[in-house]
């Protein structure tokens, strides 16, 4: 497969000087590159949201049919004015 990449000038620089150290191609280094982000990629378990659930039957009595301020009353009850 052909791409076309665009580096900044500062990664060029620099990929294009350790090829030349290492007498190597940037096409070998942008597929090393790529192979340690996929491996690493493919190593990390997928996230998980933890199950928030919590026991019982739903919504209490009180604020069931209520408005957002009557739950909020029903929260705030008891803290203060």
């Amino acid at each position: 497969m052909k791409a076309t990449v665009e580096l900044s000038p500062a990664v060029s620089l620099a990929v294009r000087k350790i090829a030349m150290r290492e007498g190597t191609t940037l096409r070998s280094l942008i597929e090393e590159g790529l192979r340690k982000v996929v491996e690493d990629r493919q190593r990390r378990a997928p996230f998980r949201l933890k199950d928030g659930a919590v026991a019982g039957n739903g919504t209490i009595a009180e604020v069931a049919e209520g408005s957002w301020n009557r739950i909020r009353d029903a929260i705030y009850e008891g803290h203060g004015t």
